[in-house]
């Protein structure tokens, strides 16, 4: 008897030991963002990003002897229950964090990650948020913790002002938003930005709408109609968006479309349901598959072969963050939080779709040239499609790096 328990003993002394050894060689990043409701489109999509990523890394020995594990922790959009994850993280001993779906939940976590690193120097945790545009996060709510991956708000609407300038057919404007951190900053922006560069513009109309609880836009599209605009500027996303050109398309809405967020998920559908115009529909982002630039288009290749045609990058910055978090790890030979922080701060690099860009010291916000793409029907040299559409983005306009600084509020603090 006593030599069974021996045995016992003795392989749940081996267990324990090869899954510490097995815990020691797996580096966790938890993917804070939802997979399931309104937002999990989004999320679904942003994880597919960062799973390849670590595949592909992973396939080549991953960092410093470690294979990268991408854990989710579902937030379900939700500020709060962004939190909730983002303390089962810590407790689950993950120490960097990823997050992007609404800046709402961007900004619950990097006032989490702020709060638990001042209380918990021995834990501290690192924040890389790939896509909130809200431009508070660089702003009052700058932190050494956290890295801003995606152009601000702000950031954007004046790149696509300075588009519309380029436009003399565009007369009259008609704005809506969601009425949340990131639309509003949107709304404001673009009466801002359209009075400096085109003061001309009459701006006909101005919509703030509950985020994500419209089922039809038809009452919104009537208005618009009315109005006489010729073109729409909007920052909304996800089911907002789509719901909004197929509630255009099904009242014969004929207008330009100047988003933010049209490239996003589901987009390209939606504006083929919605019965667009060629070239009538016009997006910004860091790149997109139309961007004749062969290093991303190799990526493409591979992330469309991975998860079908009917798939793109549609975050970009996903991919730029994870790369240079790999190489400060590589250049520190560390993972601990604080050392990546401070050698993440004012770096330079090249993006995904090249271009010079850097992580400016002053907020921890990534500076990087910006395109503005229409949509329409595959021309010459444009080798991806978007949803099996038969139509892809092309580029309308580069906006070099250094010409989207904005001014920021940040006093950024440096950890002791």
């Amino acid at each position: 008897m006593k030599f069974v328990v021996r045995q016992i003993l003795a392989a749940a002394v081996l267990a324990s030991g090869a899954a510490t050894a097995q815990a020691q060689d797996t580096l966790k990043i938890a993917f804070i963002d939802p997979l399931t409701g309104a937002p999990g489109q989004a999320g679904q999509l942003s994880h597919k990003h960062f799973l390849m990523f670590a595949e592909e890394l992973n396939a080549k020995g991953g960092v410093l002897g470690k294979k990268i594990e991408i854990v989710h922790y579902e937030n379900k959009g939700s500020g709060q229950e962004s939190q909730i994850q983002a303390q089962k993280a810590v407790d689950d001993g993950v120490r960097i964090f990823v997050n992007g779906i609404s800046s709402a939940s961007g900004v619950a976590l990097v006032d989490f990650v702020s709060r638990h690193n001042e209380r918990n120097p021995d834990k501290r945790v690192l924040y890389l948020n790939y896509s909130g545009t809200d431009p508070v996060l660089s702003n009052e709510k700058c932190s050494i913790w956290q890295t801003v991956w995606d152009a601000t708000t702000p950031m954007k609407i004046n790149a696509l002002a300075s588009f519309i300038k380029s436009q003399p057919s565009i007369k009259k404007v008609y704005l809506i938003n969601q009425d949340y951190g990131q639309g509003q900053a949107a709304q404001a922006s673009s009466r801002a930005a359209l009075k400096e560069r085109r003061p001309d513009i009459q701006i006909v109309g101005d919509e703030l709408h509950p985020l994500l609880k419209i089922n039809d836009f038809a009452p919104y599209v009537a208005k618009i109609k009315a109005s006489g605009a010729d073109a729409v500027m909007t920052s909304n996303w996800g089911q907002d968006l789509a719901l909004l050109m197929k509630a255009g398309g099904e009242a014969g809405l004929k207008v330009k479309w100047i988003t933010i967020f049209a490239a996003g998920p589901g987009g390209p559908v939606s504006m083929m349901q919605a019965r667009v115009a060629p070239s009538s529909v016009f997006a910004i982002s860091e790149g997109d598959a139309g961007v004749n630039y062969g290093p991303s288009q190799e990526v493409e290749a591979r992330y469309r072969a991975k998860f079908g045609a009917e798939n793109t990058i549609i975050w970009p910055r996903a991919f730029n963050a994870m790369t240079q978090l790999v190489a400060v790890m590589n250049e520190t030979k560390s993972t601990d939080p604080k050392v990546l922080a401070e050698k993440l701060s004012g770096r330079k690099f090249k993006g995904l779709h090249g271009g010079d860009s850097w992580i400016r010291a002053e907020n921890n916000q990534v500076i990087q040239p910006l395109i503005i793409s229409s949509f329409g029907p595959l021309g010459p040299g444009q080798k991806f499609d978007e949803g099996k559409t038969g139509w892809g983005w092309k580029t309308e306009m580069k906006i070099p790096a250094e010409e989207t600084v904005l001014p920021t509020t940040c006093k950024l603090v440096h950890p002791s």
